[in-house]
């Protein structure tokens, strides 16, 4: 317990042996208690090359430990120049649903082989294979960037996958992002699919190969994979399939001679984000027939993927796949919310027994599948569900008594793996399926709890710095292609621009790492400069808002004199422009720019006088009296002091007239329950987040909901659908509320950057019997949550090594608390207990701790 590192030792070298001569960096001990994030200080690494470390500790308890076990990184390629290879393209491949690029070479290696990397990319999607095996365990490589600016590489180890004497190497090109089906059309990006490779190979008697794209390649697009498309799905036939393409002695008579393009390789840029990979199988739950005849088969999930197919029939048989998300209120079904995406597999048979069907280049957001045309009986063997998203690490876990609630996380949880995708999507599954900013800015916290997303908004956080304008203009989607391609000006949206400021600043608090927060700091103040010079002297951003708070409550037209939770467009703008410039403020104090701290400060000093003079009237109403308008001028600190208290009154009064229910889009519900608690109205943020009915988080759960709405009545209680224009039934955006479960409910928070000390302040209620998180942070685990038995609470707490805490009871004094039994107020165990505003704040050092106090 109470257990702190006090100094640190860190050594890399070119060998696991840590021989002399190999170490090219040793720290020396450095006092310090950081232990995470620490750069590197010795000699100029070199491109391709393999670094091991090991680090060495001292505690407080006067100890120190060996050398850590050892681990590695490896340095891609830095500079342009050792690219070799030369990008090589099919002759004819320039249409969109056009048939599978293959390109294949053969190779001989004579010698023993020390170690081999492949570094590889494309125009398009790529799976690469070398003797008969693909290559890495990705999908959808190289992966979804601003290709203009920022084109990734991937880099593989195959030295086992080599053989001695003959080898073939090869690759099939899928559209994907690059020249597939998008919102502007297609070929956003290029209509020539192409590919660049280099394989080198190091010997043991140190001598070097190195087998490239170029003009000796061969080409051929008459295999089975005939189209593919993200929206529409791929088209398989399997008696087209080239058995053997990938491996040495193959016949390619009939293969083509690739051409060679220039390309500037100044955009290519080694991989940052989480990998995409196949995560999960899961089985079908259910086979059956609608009214209508259909055969359809349910998963039982909402999910983000395709479906494995196993089947035996004669040669030629089309076997068809269709994917919704629901059913219809006749129970038929439905995919008229799909809009123009067909998501379709069309798979032929080749006939020759048991055969096994995945596609490569598209995926699916579905629960229901119809089948057609399948051989016999369709049984669940014969189906398996692949669940595809970014490899992020699991770090955050939230559950209590409610079993609703705990499918409400289930459903956040699984709206997240559904669209974080590469790009965090707004959805997965219509035409549409694009990284809205705004989006993202609102479900980045959530995000942040239940995975490690530190690479994945570290990678998709650039693509927003290279697609901002030279002005600082964000578009609204990111990599952005609902603009033409280079065009300067755009009309960016207040709550969507923000993510270029709100999401790094959120990475920061979550995972501490200054590089990022540095990084993205010139996007960040370009942004505010944008608004700056939009709202002049005025300080009020006209016009600035094109979005609104998205999907706020609209009470149905007949009948209902209730008002609907409309806000006024110039008011969010504004509201925006303060809470971005007040961000900015605390990024340029955290980096040392204290110029900017001062410009920016008073800046947004001048944005909150006139706001409050503008949309804040002496009773404490303000703006429209719509939720949304108390809720972000309380949280974005936009009301004099003495007007906080009554306009948060004016915020619940208005909830109790709706019985409980909430009127917040987009951008208001993400921070709704988080004002109410800050303003002590906790009771009526646990009122808001139980009530099952229309409109709150539990209806749709009610509904049987495996993932979050995009609309609070996506179904409706008659089981009608809403505009199918846009009614996507997997949208995590108001899936942010995941964020107070984990920080209010069960009481996880950071004080510093990074979860270097903590805030443990659960808040019971007697609306449930228990709730508790846990949290995988930099430092270790990190939980906290309550339970109340027999009239007492009692609260569990871990604070992990080298980390400190403040946990926060709802007591007045010391002596009503218990600590594993003992009085809290005879406990020397703790750094500092203190009382006021009817709490106690109680300073630990690591351990695992329960407090136990009597219900009053």
């Amino acid at each position: 317990m109470n257990l702190l590192q006090t100094a640190y030792s860190i050594r890399v070298a070119k060998s696991q042996k840590f021989a002399a001569s190999d170490i090219v960096w040793q720290s020396g001990k450095i006092e310090s208690g950081e232990s995470v994030l620490q750069d590197y200080k010795g000699s100029a690494l070199e491109s391709g090359t393999r670094y091991f470390w090991q680090v060495m500790v001292w505690d407080n308890k006067g100890k120190s430990s060996k050398w850590s076990e050892t681990a590695f990184w490896e340095m891609g390629l830095l500079s342009q120049s050792e690219w070799k290879a030369k990008w090589i393209e099919m002759p004819g491949d320039t249409l969109r649903y056009s048939p599978s690029p293959h390109f294949r070479k053969e190779f001989k290696v004579d010698k023993k082989i020390a170690r081999a990397r492949v570094y590889v990319t494309s125009h398009g999607y790529y799976e690469l294979h070398l003797n008969g095996k693909k290559v890495g365990d990705q999908v959808f490589t190289p992966g979804w960037t601003s290709y203009s600016k920022r084109l990734q590489y991937q880099v593989y180890d195959v030295t086992t996958q080599l053989l001695t004497g003959n080898n073939a190497i090869g690759a099939v090109l899928g559209d994907g992002w690059y020249r597939g089906t998008l919102p502007r059309g297609w070929a956003n990006y290029g209509k020539k699919l192409g590919l660049l490779m280099q394989l080198g190979i190091v010997f043991s008697d140190g001598s070097e190969m190195m087998v490239s794209t170029d003009e000796t390649w061969k080409s051929s697009n008459d295999g089975a994979i005939r189209m593919n498309d993200i929206y529409n799905g791929e088209t398989y036939d399997a008696t087209k399939k080239l058995t053997g393409w990938d491996l040495s002695g193959y016949n390619d008579k009939n293969w083509i001679s690739v051409n060679t393009a220039n390309y500037d390789n100044n955009n290519l840029i080694a991989s940052e984000g989480a990998p995409v990979r196949k995560i999960q199988e899961i089985k079908p739950v259910k086979i059956f027939r609608t009214p209508k005849g259909q055969l359809v088969v349910d998963m039982g999930q909402n999910m983000v993927g395709w479906l494995r197919l196993k089947v035996t029939g004669p040669k030629g048989t089309h076997v068809t796949l269709r994917h919704a998300e629901v059913m219809d209120k006749f129970g038929e079904f439905y995919t008229t919310n799909l809009r123009s995406a067909k998501c379709e597999l069309n798979y032929t048979l080749a006939g020759t027994g048991e055969e096994i069907y995945e596609p490569r280049f598209t995926f699916m957001g579905f629960r229901y599948v119809e089948v057609t045309g399948f051989p016999g009986e369709l049984t669940s063997e014969n189906l398996t569900g692949i669940v595809v998203h970014s490899d992020m690490a699991v770090t955050g876990s939230f559950e209590c008594s409610n079993p609703l609630l705990n499918q409400l996380q289930h459903n956040i949880q699984w709206g997240q793996k559904s669209n974080f995708v590469d790009v965090p999507t707004d959805c997965p599954q219509r035409d549409e399926r694009l990284g809205w900013t705004g989006d993202a800015q609102a479900f980045c916290r959530t995000a942040a709890y239940n995975m490690d997303v530190s690479a994945f908004f570290t990678k998709w956080l650039k693509d927003v710095a290279a697609d901002q304008r030279t002005g600082g203009e964000v578009p609204d989607v990111i990599p952005d292609v609902l603009n033409p391609m280079g065009s300067v000006s755009i009309k960016p949206s207040a709550g969507w621009g923000d993510v270029a400021v709100i999401t790094p600043w959120t990475m920061y608090l979550v995972y501490g790492d200054k590089r990022l927060l540095r990084t993205q700091y010139p996007s960040m103040k370009a942004w505010v400069d944008y608004i700056k010079k939009q709202a002049g002297n005025d300080y009020i951003w006209k016009g600035g808002s094109k979005y609104g708070d998205w999907l706020f409550y609209h009470p149905p037209v007949n009948n209902h004199p209730e008002p609907d939770g409309q806000t006024e467009h110039d008011f969010i703008a504004t509201a925006f422009y303060a809470y971005s410039t007040s961000i900015l403020v605390a990024a340029a104090k955290e980096l040392g720019h204290t110029e900017d701290e001062q410009v920016y400060g008073a800046i947004y000093n001048k944005i909150k006088e006139v706001f409050i003079n503008e949309y804040v009237t002496k009773a404490g109403r303000v703006g429209t009296n719509s939720q949304t308008s108390y809720v972000l001028a309380l949280m974005f600190n936009l009301l004099p002091d003495n007007l906080r208290a009554k306009s948060a009154g004016f915020l619940v009064e208005d909830i109790r007239e709706r019985e409980n229910h909430l009127s917040t889009g987009f951008l208001g519900t993400v921070y709704l329950c988080h004002v109410l608690s800050a303003c002590g109205y906790t009771d009526v943020a646990y009122d808001l987040l139980l009530q099952e009915t229309y409109p709150s988080w539990i209806y749709p759960v009610k509904m049987g909901a495996t993932t979050i709405w995009e609309r609070w009545d996506g179904q409706k209680t008659d089981s009608t659908f809403q505009d199918p224009g846009m009614n996507s039934f997997n949208h995590y955006a108001y899936g942010a509320i995941g964020d107070w479960m984990y920080r209010v409910s069960a009481g996880i928070e950071t004080k510093d950057p990074g979860y270097k000390h903590l805030v443990l302040q659960p808040h019971p209620t007697e609306k449930l019997s228990y709730s508790k998180a846990s949290f995988e942070s930099s430092y270790g685990k990190v939980a906290s949550g309550w339970e109340r038995k027999d009239n007492k609470v009692i609260v569990n707490v871990t604070i992990p090594a080298n980390s400190t805490g403040t946990i926060v009871l709802p007591v007045e004094t010391a002596s009503k608390v218990t600590v594993s039994g003992k009085s809290l107020a005879d406990n020397k165990a703790f750094s500092s207990v203190k009382a006021g505003n009817g709490k106690l704040y109680i300073d630990s050092g690591s351990g695992n701790y329960t407090f136990e106090y009597s219900e009053e």
